[in-house]
């Protein structure tokens, strides 16, 4: 099986190396505008093939990329070099999206020309307008972006830490827009079947102040990353992977990705069945009035984003 991965950067690279560790494609095609930046990536990696499962790993072109079963994109540039780190920026990620969507319009239908029977993982901040351009210029649904995985998992990591659990024990999602809108959905967060609002009444925590400091700190993750080493990488990069194992082994895992939602008229992260064609198929979870008026706020932000680029 082949997969390609298109921009080779701090994420691609991450992408790739976890790819090729879980044992995910016997080929891995990398493409970056800098040549010799993919040329170099594949080189140093090839090195570590003989450790684990039989991989050819190697710089190529979009045109290299046919055949492919999976084509990921972190093509395009990053929030540090596009100036949004600003916590107080409303627009957060989206700032990004002219740029990138310049990027977009010449790579994806050369993506479409030459692998049109790929399913397409966006990882490109902002994903879920870039997603919803991608799906435009595919001319198919076989597309989806990593939406809010990251920030589940982030979720997660903080309500564990807060009452000394494992991770793997807490249920909580994070839906909406992989960006400032996103919406946490408390009502439903659990630890062994126990409402985490129960828990952490019982904790004596003050719910207006427990809940704004895990989401802030969950929200703003990015920023304290990239103000200590530049860029998000390893987190986003094991998200692919699990992604990119259940798009490759069709696991029909469920993940809360950003795909096209009829309902919301737009593309934006539920919890969705990815398989072998991406999306199979998306949840609506229960939400609160408090949540559903959140995320109606936030599929708004992202119906008007992404008609800037679809125009």
């Amino acid at each position: 099986m082949k997969v390609g991965v298109v921009g080779v950067g701090a994420v691609g690279a991450v992408v790739a190396a976890v790819t090729m560790r879980r044992g995910l494609a016997s080929e891995i095609v990398l493409v970056d505008a800098d040549e010799q930046r993919a040329s170099g990536t594949a080189l140093d990696l090839g090195y570590a093939a003989p450790l684990g499962p039989a991989v050819d790993i190697r710089a190529g072109s979009v045109q290299d990329l046919a055949g492919a079963r999976l084509v990921i994109v972190t093509a395009g540039e990053n929030e540090q070099a596009g100036g949004t780190t600003d916590r107080s920026d409303p627009k957060g990620r989206l700032r990004l999206l002219d740029r990138n969507a310049a990027v977009y319009r010449d790579l994806i239908p050369e993506i479409a020309r030459w692998v049109p029977d790929a399913t397409v993982m966006v990882v490109t901040d902002p994903p879920d307008p870039l997603a919803e351009l991608a799906r435009s210029l595919l001319g198919h649904e076989r597309v989806f972006s990593t939406g809010t995985v990251i920030d589940a998992l982030r979720f997660r990591s903080h309500l564990a830490r807060s009452f000394g659990v494992a991770p793997n024990d807490v249920h909580a999602q994070v839906v909406g827009e992989h960006g400032t809108t996103e919406v946490f959905l408390w009502s439903s967060a659990t630890i062994a079947g126990i409402p985490v609002s129960f828990l952490a009444e019982q904790e004596g925590h003050d719910p207006a102040r427990f809940r704004s400091g895990i989401e802030q700190a969950v929200r703003f993750a990015n920023i304290d990353i990239i103000e200590g080493i530049g860029a998000s990488r390893y987190g986003i990069g094991a998200a692919v992977g699990a992604l990119a194992q259940s798009v490759t082994r069709d696991e029909c895992r469920v993940f809360p990705v950003s795909a096209h939602s009829t309902a919301w008229g737009t593309t934006l992260s539920l919890p969705s069945v990815v398989g072998a064609r991406g999306v199979l198929r998306s949840f609506e979870p229960p939400m609160d009035d408090t949540e559903r008026a959140a995320m109606a706020a936030g599929a708004r932000a992202l119906r008007d984003a992404a008609s800037t680029v679809l125009a």
